[in-house]
């Protein structure tokens, strides 16, 4: 057996092991409890105040400003690393119950929400040592070099659709009930399945409106070749915010955001991989 069949034979093991369970349940805790903030965050504003930042990185901010913060803001960091290790795994061993295109469709999903938590957990590790910055203001950066590389405006385009792309997707998820299968057996029945499942139905919904929202903005920016026309999650809530029952609106998405948190919370508790 060659070098490389031993490696990956010790990752599927370690894929298939006990460990990447507690591993990815640690992580779902923290997401929830980011998500959670995040909806409360997102209902503040609509509510009228505009200080905070309804956001990942707004929601730890929030975090680290309660008491012994600085510790869970840690924790939290730590459990969306602890994501990435799962996320990883995934993206290289998991899905094996799918074939072919799909199941390389959904280990390039899984390397891309690697990609995603890690961005969080080193914004959490940045807030914790006092180097944490506005998430707007960085995406705005972030989008601007990319416009001034050669086809920048282009990547910048394509970066739109595709999370316009999988906005959609959470909302046909949302609509299916698809995310149910992620799920336990016992996570799906009695009166607690049905109350998890409606939490996801609302959380799946409200995440892929926003996500919509953040991809036209990208789209927006690409089209006019002003990256200031982009933005995260903050600036996609805003702009909800300032069109007609702007705040009702917001109010149905903040809901829904602090649902899909509690709908995260109770997958860790019933894990299905």
């Amino acid at each position: 057996m060659s070098v490389s069949d031993r490696a990956q034979g010790t990752a599927e093991r370690a894929r298939d092991s006990d460990w990447i369970d507690w591993v990815a349940r640690a992580g779902l805790i923290a997401n929830g409890v980011v998500y959670l903030m995040i909806g409360w965050l997102a209902f503040q504003l609509a509510l009228g105040d505009r200080e905070g930042a309804p956001s990942s990185s707004g929601a730890l901010r929030e975090v680290a400003q309660q008491p012994f913060g600085g510790v869970l803001i840690w924790v939290i960091s730590i459990g969306m690393f602890l994501l990435v290790i799962w996320q990883a795994v995934e993206a290289g061993f998991g899905h094996r119950d799918e074939e072919g295109g799909k199941r390389a469709a959904k280990r390039a999903m899984s390397a891309g929400k690697a990609v995603l938590y890690a961005v969080i957990g080193i914004s959490g590790v940045k807030i914790a040592i006092g180097a944490g910055s506005s998430g707007s203001k960085g995406q705005e950066t972030m989008t601007a070099k990319l416009m001034n590389v050669t086809g920048g405006q282009l990547l910048v385009g394509i970066i739109g659709l595709a999370i316009i792309a999988y906005g959609i997707y959470q909302i046909v998820q949302a609509w299916t009930e698809k995310f149910a299968e992620k799920l336990d057996g016992e996570g799906r029945s009695g009166k607690s399945g049905t109350a998890y499942i409606a939490f996801g139905k609302a959380g799946y919904a409200a995440r892929g409106v926003a996500l919509v929202i953040v991809g036209g903005l990208f789209g927006y920016a690409a089209i006019t070749h002003d990256a200031k026309k982009s933005g995260g999650l903050d600036q996609a809530l805003f702009e909800v915010l300032d069109k007609p029952f702007g705040p009702v609106m917001l109010c149905l998405i903040a809901v829904g955001l602090f649902c899909y948190g509690l709908f995260t919370l109770a997958r860790a508790r019933h894990l299905s991989r």
